[in-house]
């Protein structure tokens, strides 16, 4: 039965907790937290724990996996109205996956896609994909030479396919890619041990993700990866800057990595970092694990939320097992820190599920333990942000479709991409597709409907595209016109990697460089905020 709870921590269990709470920052005006699901285990599936994820579909539901539970009591695949009514798509039975950790991914086809972490033909994990409506589809089941058990999120890459890595006690950690038909490709078997926490996609295209341990003082890491398959090391993490990561990075609007570390610092129950793709590292707050008022130990990804804030848990106080069972908090970019919710395992706890915002403003989690049947929960926390629109596409050329999920879309009169008109298409009530225009900018998507404009949850990157050059040869001096898309804010044009000293940026479509000093014939490449692109054929440099 949904429950809810207007953060006045009366359910704690003794006035020892109760004394240890009055002394929490002040929990804020209007927040309420609802417990609005109850996992039933052997119906439902149950024991959410990281980095399981809830994601919104074209419908407006919410879909997940539990890792547990259901009819063969190896987990299953779910659909959830955003009140919390739950229906069961799919129960694995083995030869088909077990354990699906990693919660799903929304594909650009509209289906969902995930892996399990052991089950299949080798009994090392399957990737699946299944649609709103339970027709599963077994896409690839690992196996030699392919590493094994992938734990983390699949992520969505800017070719459509989609991108993980495997996570198995002794390695090798495995980078893979496979596309939405399920062919498979092992990108690189130097992915620090052991990717929990699945990958991000960056602004610039590559690929963010932490590592339990591994990097300088083996104990865990945030690494890059490209769509390539190379990977480098972005930050090694130690005992002061805290150690052992489990959930993944969050992107800010700054372009700054955040994430939570389960243990280390001051306190030694973990920290909440901001970090740049160059390894600037920045300790925002510090849990100590001796102080009950912040709870300890996050091990839950946060999100980035449309206030600005970041959003997540912690998934104990002030040790396992003890009271209070974790907390939700917020955090901004400055380290601002403060608690919204104290869970009391009645209505949850040990809070280690990934957190997600639904385009009715609300955000989303699931506790692994709690609840009637200590078999965990799904709530919501609503701090009264307004309704928008999710970019479930939040890249794209010229030409490119686009995917938006919001509410109330039907008599939607216009669309907007940094500004730009676009052309788009009302699917249902909560989706709508568009176009990328050729004269598009990098910036917010707006979609304007009878009730008002919604603005997107985050920045749409337009990605580059060259179609032609003018001339194709010519001396060092040469001024050449570069032809294409998505070239505002381009910052640089080299010729065969040899940077050319100066570029006038005509528009969206038109760049001219000249050929520098230096130059050799070969390709051409344009960088922007949102990427690099090369020319399709070259340029040759004459005496």
């Amino acid at each position: 039965m949904p429950n809810t709870n207007r953060i006045s921590l009366m359910s704690l269990p003794s006035c020892l907790f109760c004394l240890a709470i009055a002394f929490i920052p002040a929990l804020v005006q209007a927040q309420t937290f609802t417990d609005i699901h109850d996992f039933e285990c052997s119906v439902e599936g149950c024991i959410p724990t990281a980095p399981e994820v809830l994601v919104q579909g074209h419908d407006g539901n919410l879909y997940g996996t539990t890792n547990q539970g259901g009819t063969n009591d190896m987990g299953t695949v779910f659909k959830m109205t955003p009140a919390g009514v739950l229906t069961t798509l799919y129960n694995f039975s083995g030869a088909d996956g077990w354990n699906p950790v990693g919660g799903l991914t929304l594909g650009q086809d509209g289906n969902f896609y995930g892996a399990t972490r052991i089950g299949g033909a080798n009994n090392i994990g399957t990737i699946f994909k299944i649609t709103s409506t339970g027709h599963f589809t077994l896409l690839h089941s690992f196996g030699p030479g392919e590493g094994s058990n992938p734990v983390g999120t699949l992520t969505l890459g800017r070719n459509g396919n989609f991108y993980g890595t495997t996570c198995s006690q002794y390695g090798p950690w495995v980078g893979f890619e496979v596309t939405p038909s399920g062919s498979f490709r092992a990108l690189t078997g130097f992915i620090p041990p052991c990717p929990y926490g699945g990958m991000i996609l960056g602004n610039d295209g590559n690929f963010y993700g932490t590592s339990q341990v591994g990097g300088a003082s083996y104990e865990g890491t945030v690494f890059r990866m490209t769509p390539a398959g190379d990977v480098t090391l972005v930050y090694s993490f130690d005992l002061t800057h805290g150690i052992y990561l489990y959930g993944p990075v969050v992107q800010g609007a700054d372009g700054l990595l955040y994430g939570p570390t389960t243990g280390g610092g001051s306190g030694g129950g973990g920290v909440i970092f901001k970090l740049s793709t160059v390894g600037h590292l920045t300790l925002l707050h510090q849990y100590d694990i001796n102080v009950l008022t912040d709870g300890s130990n996050p091990r839950a990804g946060m999100v980035a939320a449309t206030d600005g804030n970041f959003y997540g848990a912690t998934s104990a106080g002030a040790s396992y097992g003890s009271a209070p069972e974790g907390t939700l908090f917020r955090i901004d970019s400055s380290g601002n820190y403060s608690i919204r919710h104290v869970f009391d395992n009645t209505h949850g706890s040990l809070a280690e599920a990934a957190l997600m915002q639904h385009t009715n403003g609300k955000i989303y989690g699931m506790t692994q333990r709690g609840g009637p049947t200590n078999a965990g929960i799904v709530y919501s926390l609503d701090e009264g942000l307004a309704p928008f629109v999710h970019v479930a596409t939040p890249f794209g050329s010229s030409g490119q479709t686009v995917q938006i999920i919001g509410a109330g879309l039907h008599g939607t009169t216009g669309v907007t991409i940094g500004g730009v008109p676009a052309s788009f298409t009302v699917v249902s009530n909560t989706y709508i597709t568009a176009t990328v225009p050729p004269d598009a900018a990098s910036g917010v998507i707006a979609v304007t409907t009878p009730t008002g404009t919604l603005s997107g949850d985050h920045q749409f990157a337009v990605v580059p595209v060259v179609t032609n050059l003018t001339p194709t040869t010519g001396p060092v001096g040469t001024q050449v016109t570069i032809k294409g898309t998505g070239f505002l804010g381009a910052t640089q044009v080299t010729f065969n990697g040899t940077k050319a000293a100066s570029i006038t940026v005509n528009g969206a479509t038109s760049i001219t460089a000249t050929v520098p000093t230096g130059a050799t014939s070969g390709r051409l490449t344009v960088k922007t905020p949102s990427g690099n692109a090369n020319s399709i054929g070259s340029f040759t440099v004459t005496p």
